[in-house]
């Protein structure tokens, strides 16, 4: 979007504004709408287990069992309420982050300096820019005094960029940016979607949200237990009328375990322990978008992190200086000198808002005890010359109390030298000659090896008059970089342990991100580093066929990024990518897991992310790794445990019949069991601690079934052993010549008792009741004491035995129910060591 004006003097008229607002519109990026609450709330009734739910709340009504109905609709309720809530508070967070973010802007209008709303800059504007401001447009610079530019959330980089008023990209200024130094006046020339910002956010449009792991495998699960709900149905009715049974009774009969075949506490369940997960996560400083996002994170076996805010501080610093006779906190004379210099020839006393490289090298000085109050107070500054990108250096003379003047510069180590003759070399002061050179040229060489960003000092005493830069003494050079977070090692090598690669994404230069790689962990050589130009050689085949085994991509732009993560993605990898600049946006939309950053990312990559760190830790997300491996865990324990118990109640009516069994259970007893056992003790499961380290394991693979590692193999066998055990229970009283009722009263004391023993078996899927920890989850134990009182009191409880049709039993007859229940865990036990053995 280009202007035809240049109002570079007064700026637009103030009708000139309105007339471009209305024209190209207002200077913001397109998001997506804020949903209404009331949409927000039919949205969660709309995955294909809620909707088997809704269908068994109206056929248990049609049933005439309307607490049955009442208890579905209400899990269905929950369910919903509780995912409406979470995303209802999200949304509510995400506005104040955003809130805080909204800029203004400093505009000329009718020849008069206003500050405006940052949205209602209009192409043509003439912004007036100073140290820490933020870039409301894009704009070509008209004016520039030590301007530069922190361009990281752009680029990457988090070095900032000097501008000036010249023709090509360093004449120009970037939406979204901030003036790290300087100040200066730009020209508007692209707005909201319009500018480089705009252009990015527009990549968001052509990535698609996928659904997470878990969500495709409830999908898929939620079809078969369909299928199978209506098999049951079909198969038990039409088996009872052949044999001469009631076809109505049957048929209430189908529809009773057509009903408690569905695990209706499943979905409850999942949302229940995903939001658990979301609180513990809220409290580490992770904000969960979406809820499946933190199961998700626990199958990722890649993480792609942005480099600059994530793994590193963007904070320069110090971190080596030297002078030629050796370290320069080794000489005296030297690093006071040095000191002297960090101080004043810097701006960063006054100004908070200063370039990172000011704040480091005053930060230097202050950490080694030099009193900056009291060295600003015995020396006046007289002069200046500030620091440009042209000369790259700054100087300043000042005057001490005792009278002496002195010549303070600083800047880059190759232009410096040039300008001295003379050098320290410990507590004397040499020629600057050859030898001298040499060796400076070698220490510089060495500390640029390790990615560090030099600057070099000098001085000379001067008698006044303009400043002179030539001549001067050499005292030494500092080192800076962007260190690494103190958790970033940690959690990388954590990540490695638990079979995650961990991917380091930058704009910065290959030298630069393979020692910051190295430093935090991951394992960085020749053959793992590619840059953006690599990349660019490479077609999409071949880059997906070399990209598994890049640890480390630097230079790279937001087209290199999205390139990277679906290139993993179609090696068959899942992948997180954080990021916290608008450049990292598509990507973080593009990967499975989109991971954003709270404190210094931006309202688009908040928005393309199912995560946001508020902190701004890549600590705190291998945090949320090790929640959805757990959660994961949990997932497969109670869907375990209620299939489990949903194959045993069908198997016990369906053999019966086949063997030809009274019915063994009424349709009211039947809808009971499910009532007390698919409710508290499988919530009670998401709350069960990990048996061992979530994260001694390999990642999960991508298409992993929710019933691999052997699991259908155990929810059938288990279901099995219940049906058979209940079946066990109800004959041997029947032949007793205790009565039909007494029978079915010790069956569905058996089957709801066998149950709650198979909750704790579920504890772990690779130890058996005996080995396990049993009381380290007492709201199972507690779950489990009431379901089985709910139970005691249907069958000793005169009106409620009435209704359910049940008989007091007598302690031979408990006896049984014991006897048959506690054999299930001991058969269960011995095949588990069966399959072990092989």
């Amino acid at each position: 979007m280009k202007t035809d004006t240049l109002p570079e003097k007064k700026g637009l008229s103030s009708a000139e504004a309105s007339a471009r607002l209305l024209k190209y519109g207002e200077n913001v990026l397109e998001g997506r709408r804020n949903e209404s609450a009331a949409k927000m709330l039919t949205s969660q009734f709309k995955d294909a287990l809620t909707l088997i739910l809704i269908a068994s709340t109206a056929i248990s009504v049609l049933m005439g069992e309307y607490v049955e109905a009442a208890t579905i609709l209400a899990i269905v309720l929950l369910n919903a309420l509780l995912g409406f809530l979470q995303e209802y508070r999200t949304e509510r967070t995400l506005e104040a982050l955003q809130a805080l973010s909204a800029p203004t802007a400093k505009v000329l209008r009718d020849g008069k300096l206003r500050e405006i709303p940052a949205s209602q800059v209009v192409p043509g504007d003439v912004v007036l820019l100073s140290a820490g401001c933020r870039v409301p447009a894009d704009g070509r610079l008209l004016e520039a005094f030590a301007l530069s530019a922190d361009e990281s959330l752009l680029t990457g980089e988090s070095v900032p960029i000097g501008k000036e008023v010249m023709a090509g990209e360093p004449g120009f200024l970037y939406m979204g940016t901030t003036v790290a130094s300087g100040h200066g006046r730009a020209l508007v020339t692209g707005t909201g979607m319009h500018t480089r910002m705009g252009g990015i956010a527009g990549l968001l449009k052509e990535t698609v949200q996928e659904q997470t792991p878990l969500q495709r495998r409830l999908t898929r699960l939620s079809v078969w237990i369909g299928a199978g709900c209506l098999a049951v149905c079909g198969i038990v009715t039409l088996t009872g009328v052949l044999r001469g049974e009631s076809p109505f009774n049957m048929f209430l009969t189908g529809l009773s375990l057509a009903v408690a075949a569905v695990p209706e506490g499943l979905t409850a369940v999942i949302t229940i322990s995903l939001g658990l997960a979301v609180s513990r996560m809220l409290k580490k400083s992770a904000l969960i978008r979406r809820l499946h996002a933190v199961e998700a994170l626990g199958c990722a076996d890649i993480i792609c992190s942005d480099k600059t805010g994530t793994l590193t501080q963007n904070k320069m610093t110090v971190r080596r200086a030297v002078s030629l006779a050796g370290p320069a906190d080794g000489c005296p004379a030297v690093w006071e000198k040095m000191k002297l210099a960090a101080v004043l020839c810097n701006n960063a006393a006054d100004d908070s808002s200063a370039s990172p490289t000011e704040l480091a090298v005053l930060e230097m000085a202050k950490v080694s005890g030099a009193n900056v109050g009291a060295i600003l107070s015995c020396y006046a500054r007289e002069a200046e010359i500030p620091f440009d990108s042209s000369r790259k250096r700054m100087s300043v003379s000042v005057l001490s109390r005792s009278g002496e003047r002195f010549v303070f510069t600083k800047g880059a180590p190759d232009v410096l030298m040039r300008c001295c003759s003379s050098c320290m070399m410990g507590d004397r002061i040499v020629s600057f000659g050859p030898s001298e050179r040499e060796r400076a040229e070698k220490l510089l060489s060495g500390m640029a090896s390790e990615a560090l960003r030099v600057i070099a000092f000098a001085y000379k005493p001067c008698s006044g008059g303009p400043i002179s830069e030539s001549g001067l003494i050499f005292i030494g050079m500092a080192g800076l970089a962007d260190p690494p977070r103190p958790e970033a090692r940690p959690a990388v090598l954590k990540c490695r342990s638990a079979g995650i690669r961990t991917v380091m994404i930058t704009g910065d230069h290959r030298d630069t991100a393979v020692a910051v790689a190295r430093e935090i962990g991951i394992p960085a050589d020749t053959g793992s580093v590619m840059t953006g130009a690599e990349i660019d050689a490479l077609s999409d085949r071949r880059f997906a066929e070399k990209a598994d085994g890049i640890r480390v991509f630097a230079r790279v732009t937001p087209a290199h990024k999205m390139r990277i993560v679906r290139a993993l993605k179609a090696s068959g990898h899942t992948v997180a990518m954080t990021g916290d600049g608008v450049n990292d946006a598509p990507a973080v939309r593009a990967a499975d897991i989109g991971v954003s950053m709270g404190k210094g990312g931006t309202d688009v990559t908040r928005e393309a992310s199912g995560i946001v760190l508020l902190d701004d830790n890549f600590a705190t997300l291998v945090s949320a790794v090790e929640e959805g491996r757990i959660i994961y865990e949990n997932i497969r324990k109670f869907i375990r445990y209620l299939l489990s118990c949903n194959i045993g109640e069908v198997f016990t009516m369906f053999a019966g019949m086949l063997i030809g069994l009274p019915v063994v259970l009424l349709p009211i007893q039947i809808l009971m069991v499910n009532l007390v056992t698919d409710g508290l003790p499988a919530i009670a499961l998401g709350f069960d601690p990990p048996q061992s380290d979530p994260m001694a394991l390999p990642p999960r693979p991508r298409n992993e079934s929710v019933f691999s590692r052997g699991l259908g193999f155990t929810i059938v066998t288990r279901g099995l052993l219940i049906g058979l055990s209940v079946l066990l229970a109800f004959t041997s009283v029947l032949r007793s010549g205790e009565g039909l009722a007494a029978a079915r009263t010790c069956a569905f004391a058996s089957l709801v008792l066998t149950q709650l023993v198979h909750s704790f078996e579920c504890k772990s899927e690779s130890r058996s009741l005996f080995t396990i920890r049993l009381l380290n989850n007492w709201k199972l134990i507690g779950a489990s004491l009431v379901s089985l009182s709910i139970v005691l009191a249907c069958i000793y409880v005169p009106a409620l035995a009435e209704i359910f049709g049940t008989v007091p039993l007598g302690w031979g007859d408990l006896g049984k129910v014991l006897l048959y229940s506690g054999a299930v865990p001991l058969v269960s036990a011995v095949l588990m060591l069966m399959r072990q053995g092989k």
